[in-house]
């Protein structure tokens, strides 16, 4: 027995060593790529200076997504303009009304537990399944804008397709307001929902901002002795911060191949990142701005969905959300969509972005209680 293991071992050694040799053969036998890996250099703290590269779109993405990238890759080069008046992006515009034509529902300008939010309605009615039920969308915005535009984007669909009120508070921001009063409104808008629901019949959603909101909420009620919700999506987003914005490797292949942006440079030692006008002062690796830190607190946590893709600059900070997690005992999912940006699912007119709804919808589904 024990030979017959280590034969296997050398055997695998031997082939792992034959499918290096073959690839160095390969990329010595294309002249473009060979000179390439000639001008790639790696220093000795094992950071690595590339030559220029040519990165095509996945082949793995629909149509409709693979003209979606090359759009959104050109208009972040142009240059895609301030956030308007009412408070929409103007790259999403086009977004919005393919949105409001296809998902058929009431939005309600109102206020819940003093908090200004939308509440949105199916025209066709809340599901039989639904009606104890609801969902708070926190939405995106880099906690310094885009509401109402993403809680449009990102309540809509979810609404109509899976047959259930979401609320969607207009929860305060920078650079007016400082952290942690997003988590506080959040909060309050929960505090509301459980005078008329149980909170095992709460789910809580956002992307981007919202979903790191969406973390903090969770750790901000742990703090206040609220029972926690049903489930949680965590989309876009970690519960982390890095060197720029939620750090690791996606801070450079994401903003590269996703916005089409030069990553930040890495940080000198001694350099501290920079923050959100948001954070200002705020212990950015405690338990209420980043809990994935802090296992104690992860693992009073609820089940969480996170949804990431492989060109968003969230992805090592979701990524390592999901592993810690796992580790400190928590029923987690990790949706990975390949070769999409940060966001992508703002697009509702993609196959990707609908397959994203069904998973939110059949996660919350499976986990919330009737």
């Amino acid at each position: 027995m024990t030979q017959s293991m280590s034969s296997r071992s050398v055997d695998h050694r031997v082939q792992l060593t034959s499918f290096f040799i073959a690839g160095a053969a390969l990329l010595a036998g294309v002249p473009a790529i060979a000179q390439q890996q000639q001008q790639l250099r790696v220093d000795e703290a094992g950071t690595v200076y590339t030559p220029p590269l040519a990165v095509p779109v996945s082949p793995y993405l629909s149509p409709e997504a693979k003209a979606f990238l090359a759009e959104h890759l050109q208009a972040f080069v142009k240059g895609i303009g301030a956030i308007d008046d009412q408070g929409v992006p103007r790259w999403m515009k086009t977004y919005l009304a393919s949105a409001n034509a296809q998902f058929a529902v009431d939005k309600q300008d109102t206020t819940v537990g003093g908090v200004h939010s939308f509440v949105y309605t199916p025209h066709s009615g809340v599901a039989p399944r639904n009606r104890g039920r609801v969902l708070i969308n926190l939405h995106g915005g880099g906690f310094g804008g885009c509401f109402p535009g993403c809680s449009d984007l990102e309540s809509l669909p979810i609404a109509a397709l899976g047959a259930i009120k979401v609320v969607s508070p207009d929860y305060r921001q920078g650079p007016k307001h400082r952290f942690p009063a997003a988590s506080e409104d959040a909060a309050a808008v929960y505090r509301e929902l459980l005078k008329t629901h149980r909170p095992d019949q709460i789910g809580v959603y956002g992307c981007s901002a919202g979903g790191m909101l969406a973390g903090q909420f969770l750790a901000w009620i742990q703090k206040e002795g609220l029972p926690r919700p049903g489930a949680v999506g965590i989309y876009c987003s970690g519960l982390s911060f890095g060197d720029a914005v939620y750090g690791g490797d996606g801070s450079y292949v994401g903003f590269l191949l996703g916005d089409a942006a030069m990553p930040m440079p890495p940080l000198k030692p001694g350099q501290t990142p920079p923050v959100l006008p948001y954070f200002e002062g705020a212990d950015m690796k405690g338990p209420l701005a980043a809990p994935a830190w802090h296992p104690d607190v992860l693992a009073k946590f609820p089940p969480i969905m996170v949804a990431t893709s492989s060109r968003a600059f969230d992805y090592s900070s979701a990524m390592f959300l999901h592993r810690q997690l796992v580790n400190a005992g928590v029923h987690a999912q990790l949706h990975m969509w390949e070769g999409l940006p940060h966001g992508f699912i703002y697009n509702p007119d993609m196959p990707e972005s609908r397959d994203f709804y069904r998973t939110v919808i059949r996660f919350f589904d499976e986990n919330l209680g009737r």
